[in-house]
């Protein structure tokens, strides 16, 4: 993201809207999740809380930003303006954005009618920056894996076990469903575009680093999880196999080395120790008890949630022997 264009906008007057407006931002890229994109759209006309508006970027495919423009003339579709990948995308919708609140839902995620109700409920608190929500999965053919390890749920970027299960301030936000004040992602910057997904592969953490930088940039106030504020993210075959979850793990590890190079270890693990320390090796257990009692798949989860932890610290490793050099 060009920073002279990013501190134009920091530095220019807002936007004027109506008191606690959400400008929803939803990134696409491919035309293959067409079916996925519409219905995202159409969730958001169903809310309770209808946005003020939604932008809808797209990531450097003509065929796809055509499309938009046609069917739905009555949102904002613009391209990504920045490098291409996610963070990009994301860093376009902001700059579009004119409500109070940037709310992001993924292209192919829905989210329930009472989405942006709940998220308002709790922006009416003047120290909250953010807000984000639980993200279930939509299983392709209704069913998950038996194999699959719901400790392990945020490989197909999905809420997991050993999130907060009631409200709680939290460190970051998964991508599916989250929120800032405009203001306050204007003040800490711009997602970081050397960070994160661009079409297929499967990085991430650009949220991770951000929701850091959020904080930090204003001491003492918070970020919310809230569990009640859902979506549902669609989860497709391709991602619901042994390779695409190991392929996940390995690159999960190799984005955190880059948000601990970025921000520090202390900052860049500390939700990772206790859920490394304290709920995988409870997931292990859970999972041989369920198979020693008849039910095969227990000893399935069990041994992803130990090879999945081993491949997600061989790539943190292999991030941290061989440092990235990452755009400013």
């Amino acid at each position: 993201m060009d920073d002279e264009k990013w501190q134009h906008v920091v530095s220019s007057q807002p936007h004027a809207a109506p008191p606690l407006a959400f400008s929803v931002v939803i990134c696409a890229y491919s035309l293959d999740r067409w079916d996925d994109l519409r219905d995202a759209i159409a969730s958001l006309q169903d809310q309770t809380v209808l946005p003020h508006e939604t932008i809808v970027v797209i990531d450097h495919n003509d065929d796809l930003l055509k499309r938009v423009r046609e069917r739905f003339p009555a949102i904002l579709a613009i391209p990504n303006g920045g490098t291409q990948g996610l963070s990009g995308a994301r860093n376009t919708g902001v700059l579009a954005a004119s409500g109070d609140v940037v709310a992001f839902l993924d292209d192919d995620a829905r989210a329930d009618a009472t989405w942006l109700e709940h998220f308002r409920e709790h922006y009416l608190r003047a120290n909250v920056l953010g807000v984000g929500g639980a993200v279930r999965p939509d299983w392709a053919g209704g069913r998950k894996p038996a194999w699959f390890p719901v400790e392990f749920l945020w490989v197909v970027g999905c809420s997991y076990r050993g999130q907060p299960t009631s409200l709680q301030p939290v460190r970051n936000l998964i991508g599916a469903n989250m929120s800032y004040r405009l203001d306050a992602l204007r003040t800490a910057g711009p997602f970081r575009e050397g960070i994160g997904r661009v079409g297929l592969r499967p990085m991430g953490c650009e949220e991770t680093e951000l929701g850091i930088r959020v904080l930090n940039a204003f001491p003492g106030e918070q970020v919310l999880y809230d569990p009640a504020a859902v979506v549902w993210h669609r989860v497709p075959r391709r991602r619901m196999g042994p390779r695409y979850f190991l392929e996940r793990c390995f690159a999960e590890g190799l984005s955190k080395a880059l948000v601990v190079q970025l921000v520090g270890q202390q900052s860049g693990l500390s939700s990772e120790r206790s859920y490394t320390l304290r709920v995988l090796p409870l997931g292990v257990l859970a999972g041989l008890r369920s198979g020693i009692t008849g039910h095969l798949g227990g000893f399935g989860r069990a041994a992803a949630i130990v090879t999945g932890l081993a491949a997600t610290t061989l790539g943190y490793s292999i991030g941290r022997l061989r440092p990235q050099s990452i755009p400013a």
